[in-house]
């Protein structure tokens, strides 16, 4: 990141808050033209700085409203039921982010669904996949105060 100059940062902010920006119109907003502007977006994708382009959808306006954050406990650490694990939980859709934690829980996953009926289903789904679960606790979102995808650069 520390090879990053401001003309850099200025492209990954512009493309986090639109990323269907033409390249002339991103090239005017950082005085350049479009072939050394290009060059530093294709530079930037080939370091793996920027990994996708991606259109943000409305979860409410889709029926997709309830979010649930669920903390997991796990007697089983090898790495043959973490692969197994890691696999699984990823190919639930409900599963939006999967994280390994440090502290009272193993893991934590974000998940949006429709409704407690909908979490239900996942929640039945989940712990009939996974053996080795011992604790799997869920805590549900009841206002969003706060959403972003945009990193601090």
């Amino acid at each position: 990141m520390s090879d990053l100059d401001s003309v850099d940062r200025t492209l990954l902010r512009l493309l986090q808050k639109d990323a269907t920006l033409a390249l002339a119109e991103l090239a005017e907003a950082v005085n350049l033209t479009t072939t050394p502007c290009w060059k530093r977006l294709k530079r930037l994708e080939e370091t793996g700085i920027l990994q996708q382009r991606v259109a943000l959808l409305d979860p409410i306006k889709l029926g997709l409203s309830f979010t649930a954050f669920v903390q997991i406990k796990t007697i089983n650490h090898s790495k043959d039921w973490y692969h197994n694990f890691v696999e699984t939980v990823s190919d639930f859709a409900e599963v939006m982010e999967f994280y390994r934690m440090a502290g009272e829980y193993d893991y934590m996953m974000k998940v949006q669904v429709a409704d407690m009926f909908a979490f239900d289903k996942f929640y039945k789904k989940l712990v009939n996949s996974v053996e080795g679960l011992t604790n799997v606790t869920s805590t549900f979102a009841m206002e969003q105060l706060k959403y972003t995808t945009a990193l601090p650069v």
